[in-house]
């Protein structure tokens, strides 16, 4: 697709101009307004699309961006700016634009413009979504008769909510399928995660104790709603869904008194076998059976077990680079492993100097992550790691700011807050670096000794653990 950019004080001229009627029916626009901006565009993902079919919207001098769809696809856009990202529903004949704030994403978030209605209401059902995911630690407490009278009358107002709303303004079928999904995925997922909050995973065993018809929501899964497929709270609803259903196999494999243990091998097979049974959609399969398959591996340490996972995997995707992509995430990890060598990956500092890790390891060194889209992580991380130089002279901290190409406002947010710069960097191929690095959080940590050799990996610097192993090497 092209790139478009255009001021958004156009926009009342563009409107108003007469378009060709074909063109126009096949058509949409969509743009709006960024306020404190943490980079200088917008990415717009259609439908199903691959990263490398996005659009690159820039903002302009007054931090606005606009582009034309045509023709248009409809269904789910996703936008993200600064890793942070939403979606937006566009039909021909729509012209939506947003204004969001970056320091409240989500709940700053308002439509304008034809079309924006129902993306009001869709970010309206979303909030509440969110809302309830934030409460669920404390309704998942409740009994689960009590547990599903509370969710069942919750979904039942938004449904008649929906209802009223959508037959006041004729809305179309595919705003109706959406809107539908985002309450009743919703409500699905607060049934399949509940019996891991409330019986915990010491008891997770009794989850066969739910009141009969508890799951009785199951015969109207679809499993395979492709023009959905990007959809978050599908999404989400299919992963817990999964967790859930490979149960039954996890225990009748175990000891009468076994724990639950989500890297079992026993598990995870399971969890595969499932997808590949009841999707059909490759889309849709692929995309899980993938993630499945990275989550084990990254986590799990038993080389037979992780072996086992990628087999079964390989014998199930359809996604030819998802094969290759697991491979190499098994060999980057394997990399990765105490006592082996950090890969050499090279730098970029404040000055636009080109380092290696070779260059700067000369002593054991603590190498952490950030990224200019989270606030309270980059504050807190550098703040502790301030306070951790004082106290453990002998070892270097490296900080790596893994925001992609994006020079600009990672040095704003040094600038802004003061941080020193002298072991600041940027990789200089941030997604070649990203996948040898095995990142895919800026919570990882990664300890060497000063022979460059992998102490530890480490996802939280606050963790007793982290402060012990510093303590060892201080010496």
């Amino acid at each position: 697709m092209r790139i478009y950019t255009i001021s958004l004080i156009l926009l009342s001229t563009l409107f108003s101009c007469k378009k060709d009627a074909n063109e126009a029916d096949r058509s949409a626009y969509f743009g709006g307004e960024i306020i404190n901006p943490t980079n200088d565009y917008v990415l717009l993902f259609s439908p199903n699309s691959q990263v490398e079919n996005s659009d690159t919207l820039f903002l302009n001098k007054d931090n606005r961006f606009f582009t034309k769809l045509n023709p248009l696809k409809s269904g789910l856009y996703t936008f993200i700016h600064g890793g942070q990202y939403q979606m937006v529903l566009l039909e021909p004949k729509d012209s939506v634009m947003l204004r969001l704030n970056t320091i409240d994403f989500d709940e700053s978030l308002v439509f304008t413009g034809d079309g924006a209605r129902k993306n009001n209401f869709l970010i309206k059902i979303f909030l509440e979504n969110e809302a309830d995911q934030a409460n669920f630690i404390n309704i998942s407490q409740m009994d689960p008769e009590k547990f599903e009278s509370y969710i069942d009358s919750s979904r039942t107002e938004r449904l008649n909510g929906l209802a009223e709303f959508s037959e006041k303004r004729k809305l179309s079928p595919l705003f109706d399928k959406v809107a539908e999904t985002s309450v009743n995925y919703s409500y699905y997922s607060a049934k399949e995660m509940y019996p891991f909050a409330y019986y915990g995973y010491k008891n997770l065993k009794d989850y066969k104790n739910l009141p009969p018809g508890f799951y009785d929501y199951r015969k109207d899964i679809d499993y395979n709603i492709g023009s959905l497929g990007d959809f978050f709270i599908y999404n989400r609803f299919l992963y817990s869904h999964f967790n859930n259903m490979a149960l039954a196999e996890f225990y009748a494999n175990a000891p009468e008194d076994a724990v639950f243990n989500r890297n079992s091998v026993v598990y995870n097979l399971e969890k595969l076998n499932l997808m590949n049974e009841r999707i059909t959609n490759d889309t849709i399969k692929n995309k899980l059976l993938k993630n499945t398959a990275r989550d084990f591996i990254s986590m799990c340490e038993d080389t037979s077990a992780v072996k086992q996972i990628i087999a079964s995997y390989l014998q199930k995707t359809t996604n030819e680079d998802d094969k290759v992509y697991i491979e190499r995430l098994y060999s980057a990890i394997n990399q990765l492993k105490p006592g082996m060598v950090i890969p050499d990956v090279k730098l970029v500092n404040y000055n636009n100097e080109l380092h290696t890790f070779s260059d700067l390891i000369t002593q054991p060194t603590v190498i952490y992550f950030w990224s200019s889209n989270l606030k309270i992580h980059y504050k807190n991380s550098h703040y502790k790691i301030r306070d951790l130089k004082k106290k453990y002279p002998n070892i270097n901290f490296i900080a790596i700011n893994i925001n992609d190409n994006d020079k600009k406002y990672w040095k704003r947010t040094l600038d802004e807050f003061k941080f020193p710069v002298d072991s600041e960097y940027q990789f200089k191929d941030p997604f070649n670096a990203k996948q040898t690095l095995v990142l895919n959080t800026v919570y990882k940590i990664i300890v060497v000794d000063k022979d460059m050799r992998i102490v530890d990996t480490f996802y939280n610097m606050f963790h007793s653990k982290f402060e012990d192993k510093l303590k060892d090497l201080n010496e």
